[in-house]
Parts: structure tokens; sequence; C-alpha cells
């Protein structure tokens, strides 16, 4: 493992470490990711008409999304935990599901995109929990980073 280049999360001796980023400037970064639960007409009627008989599935997937992008560091292995300064959970729901888009930022050394994408991920998640009762059979998908601007490697946004 020794000699191979570029990979971060390995020491020289190809043990698992987490990125030094102690010499890297604080900047303002942010992250913005999306994906999407298909569902059936009922399911999603229900979530838009706040009828579902756990409650309001919207409120709950935005704090479980919130949640989750300020517990990143704890959920995903080497990420370090970082200083959330705002999370926004952005939910659309049409006739065949919803879409959830996380706005995440934070100054720091290192970017937010870990974030982003967890916290669409539990809403997402919690979207499930709260109507399955309706629809068992809903699909999680199409998770993925839409753009993301600040730090060394500058700005980047998905084709």
């Amino acid at each position: 493992m020794a000699n191979q280049p570029n990979l971060t999360h390995l020491d020289d001796a190809g043990a698992a470490r987490m990125v030094d980023v102690s010499g890297k400037l604080e900047t303002e970064r942010r992250a913005i990711a999306t994906g999407r639960i298909s569902m059936s007409h009922e399911a999603a009627a229900a979530i838009g008409a706040n009828n579902v008989p756990k409650g309001d599935v919207l409120a709950a997937a935005r704090i479980a999304g919130i949640m989750a992008a300020k517990r990143t560091g704890e959920l995903i292995p080497l990420c370090h935990p970082l200083p959330i300064a705002s999370a926004a959970i952005d939910l659309s729901v049409d006739g065949e599901g919803v879409t959830a888009t996380a706005t995440i930022t934070t100054t720091g050394r290192t970017g937010v995109e870990m974030e982003a994408m967890t916290a669409v991920s539990v809403a997402l998640l919690t979207i499930y929990d709260m109507a399955k009762a309706i629809d068992k059979a809903m699909t999680i998908g199409s998770v993925r980073l839409l753009s993301k601007t600040g730090g060394k490697s500058g700005d980047w946004r998905a084709p």
C-alpha cells in the first residue's frame, strides 16, 4: 500500500487515518445535495395533505435531515466533525414521491459534501419510516451532490 499515491485516508503503512486538515485555510464552504423517494400516488397524496397517521412527515424529515448533517462525523468513518453554520432541507412533494434537497454551510478547513448527502439520505429514510404503513414499496434513490463551493479545489457543479 505504501507505493499507492493519492490515497489520502491511508498512511504510509496502509493503515486508515483521518486526513490532517490543520494546514488548510478556513474558508466558507457550501454543499447542495439532492435525492428522491418514489412512492404510490396514495402515499404522496397523504404526505402532501399532511394526512399520514404517524404525523407531519415533512416536518419530521426536515428535522431528521438537519440532525443527520450535524452528526455526519459520527456516522461516516474518517469524516471530520464540523461546526455546521446552517442546514436547510427543502422537500418537494409531487404525485409520485418527494424530492429532498439539502443545503449545508460552514466556515472551516474541509467541505460539507458528506453532510449534505447524509442530510438528504436521512430525510428520505424518515419519510419512508413515517409513510411505510401506506406504501412499503417506496424506493429511495438518486442521492447525489449538486454543487460545492469553497476550499482549495474550488467550486464544482454537477453536469
